[in-house]
């Protein structure tokens, strides 16, 4: 009885009035029973223009089953049963919430979205427990001091409201891991968020805001980083002292320059071979003519070998690896001062700006492995490009006169195949060519030697081959091999001779063939990190492929899956999982969850009927398509919103 003495404490009226009086039937006795027991309470989409006082006084009155038993069995002990801990009122008509919500003062989860409120009572400050409030989708112009009395608060999520300022004191939420603001009416960001230290992920997108307070740098735990849509010109380069931070959105803002992001401090050695290579970029480059003179080829060489050097360096800093998504802004040229300096970042994204060319010190982003150059005003590449081990590169929208369309439409591995050679073609002299095809033996003719040696590559693409000859593997000798590019064939199975390779290979393309099965020569490549098996005629995949530990990325984009491979749900290194253009029916959402590192699910073009709710609980997915299946919701309007919008409609419809 010591629960209902506590209650009685606040409440003088407590354990006199029987509950339930008030509810009519928005809330049927059933639901509350449950909730007795439960501890959550789940009133989404039941046209509630207020909350019922049987809801504030859930955990005060005596419950209607007292005064019609006598006798109780162990499920129906109601002194016995649980405080809420979780109120679910989404998706109502709620204008206001009285101050009876202090009597809740066990409540953890407050969920409010999607109502009409103005404003929320001074009695929040009470919810001393309460740990997330989603005031999304609501009317609030203003937010109560009181709601920096919620010093355990981890998620606050007040997106798309008419918020014009953030109240003062909003740095006491020290505990505060996940703070959206996005959809508001910001002018500026007080400096003194920096004293948010546990935050996470920050979404300010959407507002107006033309700058950001240098001392945001002091967020060391912040990974995520949304400025999206607002009227940003600069960005202060203290940002680069933000050690986690992994994403960095800001696309449609008025940028005309990458973020000027200092560099760390590097050994004294770096400083004098960076001295060197600055001195040789004023070297002039001839795209036009086709041709690198001999220095061109030096200071290439050279310019590879630094950024390998200063890559390095950069790991030793323990930089974390980051993306850029500078998209839709006035960006119009890229300065080499501004890439050195984004050696650890793996995705660049600068589509829609004006830019007119890309500089060859593009080649110092080592890391990079997604480049988006769509819709600029590029008409040429450097051949430096090539260079990179890049997964996807985007440049259609570009006036591009160097390299041919068809080159462009066969995808990203084909123009970089195309840059390396064209550094080939231009570098060596004719004899030095000569001597070197004298020193090949005449079975290795029909290999290219030079990509074996110099870029790690076993090549043997577009042959129409329906075999790979043994010449192939007998030329790699001692060579170390990285990656293997066996694309545009005709292969029925897998080449039995890569298990030769196993110990090195970590990228394997064996897209356009005509594969119907994989054998286990693929599945004991250890180093396997990448695999390209899109444009097949696979159905289904070998259960031995689990042992590809270290697996991040596959395509299986154009075959004959009808669902999901089981064995991909327990890879759980899996980054990105290409399977468009399949006849996918299903996925296992739960399965689904378990993989923490999945960022990337790409499932469009295939025959889901339908989205399961829960899939909505895989958070870590940065990247969700659904287009082109026959599902009727999430609508296209909510497609169009991004993978969050559609993870949070899908969270919502969850059922309690």
């Amino acid at each position: 009885m010591s629960r209902l003495k506590r209650m009685a404490g606040q409440d003088p009226r407590a354990g006199f009035k029987a509950g339930g009086r008030d509810c009519g039937t928005s809330v049927p006795q059933g639901l509350l029973k449950a909730a007795r027991k439960s501890g959550q309470l789940n009133l989404s989409g039941r046209n509630l223009t207020e909350v019922p006082q049987c809801v504030w006084r859930i955990n005060v009155d005596i419950p209607e089953e007292a005064n019609q038993n006598l006798s109780f069995g162990a499920t129906e002990r109601w002194w016995e049963q649980t405080d809420l801990t979780k109120l679910i009122i989404s998706n109502n008509k709620l204008q206001s919430l009285t101050d009876d919500l202090r009597l809740l003062p066990a409540l953890t989860v407050l969920d409010i979205h999607d109502n009409q409120l103005t404003s929320l009572p001074s009695a929040i400050r009470e919810l001393e427990n309460l740990q997330k409030l989603n005031v999304s989708h609501n009317k609030l112009k203003i937010l109560p001091e009181e709601i920096t009395n919620l010093r355990n608060l981890k998620c606050l999520y007040l997106q798309h409201n008419e918020l014009t300022c953030i109240s003062e004191g909003f740095e006491q939420l020290s505990n505060l891991e996940d703070l959206d603001l996005s959809n508001n009416h910001l002018t500026t960001v007080p400096a003194s968020f920096s004293s948010l230290s546990s935050l996470v992920r920050l979404n300010l997108s959407s507002n107006e805001l033309k700058s950001l307070p240098a001392e945001i740098n002091r967020m060391k735990r912040l990974k995520h980083l949304d400025c999206n849509s607002n009227l940003l010109e600069t960005i202060p380069p203290e940002l680069a002292g933000m050690e986690s931070l992994e994403l960095l959105y800001l696309r449609r803002n008025k940028l005309r320059f990458l973020p000027e992001f200092p560099s760390c401090s590097l050994l004294k050695a770096e400083e004098e071979e960076e001295k060197e290579l600055v001195l040789l970029s004023h070297v002039q480059f001839k795209p036009k003519t086709h041709c690198y003179s001999r220095i061109n080829c030096v200071y290439s060489s050279m310019l590879f070998s630094y950024c390998k050097f200063i890559s390095s360096a950069y790991k030793m800093n323990h930089l974390s690896e980051m993306e850029l998504h500078v998209g839709e802004n006035q960006i119009e040229m890229l300065e080499a001062e501004h890439l050195k300096h984004l050696n650890s970042i793996l995705v660049l994204d600068l589509r829609d700006n004006k830019l007119k060319s890309v500089p060859d010190e593009i080649i110092l982003l080592q890391s990079l492995e997604r480049l988006d150059l769509s819709n600029n005003d590029i008409s040429s590449l450097p051949y430096s490009l090539g260079n990179l081990h890049l997964k996807f590169l985007a440049l259609e929208g570009n006036p591009l006169r160097t390299i041919r369309r068809e080159i462009i439409n066969k995808g990203t591995q084909e123009v970089l195949k195309y840059l390396r050679s064209k550094i080939k073609d231009d570098g060596p002299s004719q004899s030095e060519s000569a001597t070197e095809t004298a020193m090949t033996l005449p079975s290795e003719s029909r290999v290219n030697v030079h990509a074996i040696i110099t870029l790690k590559i076993l090549d043997y693409s577009d042959k129409q081959a329906t075999l790979i000859p043994d010449e192939v593997f007998d030329a790699v000798k001692s060579n170390i091999i990285t990656s293997i590019n066996f694309s545009k064939n005709q292969l029925c199975e897998i080449p039995k001779r890569m298990v030769e390779l196993k110990e090195m290979v970590s990228d394997v393309n064996l897209s356009f063939n005509k594969l119907s099965f994989i054998s286990v020569e693929l599945c004991v490549l250890q180093k396997l990190t990448f695999l390209d098996l899109r444009n097949n005629f696979l159905n289904s995949l070998p259960e031995e492929m689990e042992s590809l530990v270290r697996l991040q990325t596959i395509n299986l984009s154009f075959n004959r899956f009808k669902m999901l491979p089981e064995v991909l749900y327990r890879i759980f290194t899996l980054e990105t999982i290409l399977i468009s253009n399949n006849q996918v029916g299903s996925v296992d959402p739960q399965k689904m969850k378990m993989m923490e590192n999945l960022t990337t699910l790409d499932l469009q073009n295939n025959d889901l009927l339908q989205i399961p709710p829960e899939l909505g609980n895989c958070v870590n997915l940065r990247t969700l398509l659904l287009d082109g299946n026959p599902f009727r919701v999430p609508r296209a309007a909510i497609l169009m919103k991004g993978t969050a919008a559609v993870l949070e409609y899908l969270r919502d419809r969850i059922p309690t």
